[in-house]
């Protein structure tokens, strides 16, 4: 399984962005796909989860209403739009992928990482 993000960016408060990640390397029926954030100097935190087939999201207290997750089941890719951004955002977001997992907001369960896109948000 690869897993390459992109859609980074320097943004400025209130400002928006979509990370995207492509998936391949397998199919992803009943896998989970997830998206985590390391701000420097904290520990990684979870941010959001669709699940592949069902299509439930999971979102973090942190950003429910702000930041959508979504999947191109064709073209296997996962999004996630980001709106209202805060300083609070800025993170290197990582996603990640993992078969049939029950707990999506711990990142031990996940399986595959890709490697990550900075988002810094910054007047």
């Amino acid at each position: 399984v690869q897993l390459q993000a992109s859609g980074g960016g320097l943004v400025q408060p209130g400002g928006s962005l979509r990370l995207s990640c492509a998936a391949s390397g397998r199919t992803f029926t009943h896998y989970v796909m997830a998206w985590f954030r390391q701000a420097p100097g904290k520990e990684r935190e979870f941010v959001s989860s669709i699940r592949w087939t069902a299509g439930t999201t999971t979102y973090a207290d942190s950003v429910k209403g702000r930041f959508t997750i979504s999947r191109d089941y064709a073209k296997n890719i996962v999004y996630l739009q980001m709106n209202s951004l805060d300083p609070g955002d800025t993170a290197v977001y990582y996603c990640a992928a993992g078969y049939s997992i029950v707990v999506v907001t711990t990142g031990s369960r996940y399986a595959h990482w890709g490697q990550g896109t900075q988002v810094t948000v910054s007047s």
